[in-house]
């Protein structure tokens, strides 16, 4: 379009920039960004909102906040961008702080704003908070609880151990429950090892989307962390003869402007030599360092030390692996998955943000982990 000298407007703007937010492109973004200023936006057009969803969907939570504080009167979609991107980059306190912010400027919010403060709640484990911002949905704003509401407060629920409630809520609700409500209850299931609910939450499921490789997947792991190596096989067997594949976790990273895609167990990168060293050499200043290699999250029956080796080589240890070979010292490392992170990863990736000293964002299927120094800033509530 601009090599035939046609100027973009805002429109287009919105649209490639949510192009961008889509693939979690940031650098693109950037480039879309810097054109727009370069020739002059209107502060006050839904370009500059699409710009505050881009840097939010990418992890650039700061960029966002920039360039929201610079809009003379940011609209809704602004503030529900910039609440839903603290709560996905996990940092619940400042979710909750800028829909504080909203109702003090007096501006109204709605359906799309509550999922994002729910969402907070729940990444952060504040039930009776969520608990409360739920009940004013209706009771204080005027809004009806739509289905996503639901499995939001579900989710904090299920997340906090609190199943029985969880079920209660799905039962009670005035539409039929949905997909998104079950899977809530069945991540639940699986981080509280409450086998009961979750094969009630899965058959669910079945009936809904049988073809979806997750379900069966998740409830392999309730079973396998059981040491239930029959239901296993089960499952897996239900699985080929109702032909569902599961999707192969992939994680993918950008170096030089060169996007580089690993898979589990991954040996066709040019540098996998020295990554899989790397994974060696870390992986025993892990161990003295106390990491404990989670193995329940490995779907076979096989010896403990074989376990190891499989979580050894999952995508996103690959991908971080080659980011800091790659990369200087001070970069940061950001990586993108197509699937949630396993509990092992999780582990592991705060043990060597600690030993490698860098700071590795992971964005998962569902949020942002930022590790630094050890730690998460989901602070292991996920």
């Amino acid at each position: 379009m601009l090599v035939l000298g046609v100027k973009p407007n805002e429109f287009t703007f919105a649209g490639v920039l949510n192009a961008t937010s889509d693939q979690a492109a940031e650098d693109i973004g950037k480039q879309v960004h810097g054109y727009m200023t370069r020739i002059g936006f209107d502060p006050l057009s839904f370009a500059t909102s699409a710009l505050v969803h881009m840097y939010s969907k990418c992890g650039n939570i700061e960029s966002a906040k920039l360039v929201f504080e610079q809009m003379p009167k940011p609209d809704l979609v602004s503030w529900t961008a910039m609440i839903s991107g603290y709560a996905q980059n996990g940092r619940p306190a400042e979710a909750l702080n800028y829909f504080d912010l909203l109702l003090k400027m007096g501006v109204n919010p709605d359906h799309v704003t509550f999922v994002g403060v729910l969402s907070a709640c729940a990444h952060a484990g504040l039930v009776d908070k969520g608990l409360e911002y739920f009940h004013s949905i209706n009771e204080k704003h005027g809004l009806t609880h739509t289905a996503d509401h639901y499995a939001c407060v579900v989710d904090l629920l299920s997340r906090s151990g609190r199943l029985e409630e969880a079920v209660k809520m799905i039962e009670s609700m005035p539409m039929k429950p949905d997909r998104f409500l079950w899977a809530s209850l069945l991540g639940g299931c699986r981080i509280h090892g409450n086998l009961h609910l979750a094969e009630r939450a899965a058959e669910a499921l079945f009936q809904i989307e049988p073809e979806n490789a997750a379900t069966y997947v998740t409830l392999a792991n309730i079973y396998a962390s059981a040491g239930m190596w029959k239901e296993v096989e089960k499952l897996r067997k239900t699985m080929d003869d109702r032909r569902v594949v599961k999707n192969p976790g992939s994680s993918w990273i950008e170096v030089d402007r060169e996007v580089h895609k690993f898979l589990v167990g991954d040996d066709s990168h040019l540098r996998t030599k020295e990554i899989h060293e790397f994974l060696e050499k870390i992986s025993i200043k892990m161990k003295e360092e106390g990491y404990i290699p989670k193995t329940d999250f490995v779907l076979h029956d096989v010896e403990e030390e074989q376990k190891e080796q499989n979580l050894s080589y999952h995508s996103e240890k690959l991908a971080i692996a080659f980011g800091i070979i790659a990369t200087p010292p001070s970069k940061l490392i950001k990586v993108f998955k197509n699937l949630r992170t396993c509990g092992d990863c999780h582990t592991a990736i705060k043990f060597i943000s600690k030993i490698a000293r860098r700071e590795i964002i992971v964005r998962d299927s569902n949020r942002f982990h930022r590790f630094k120094d050890g730690s998460c800033s989901c602070g292991d509530f996920w």
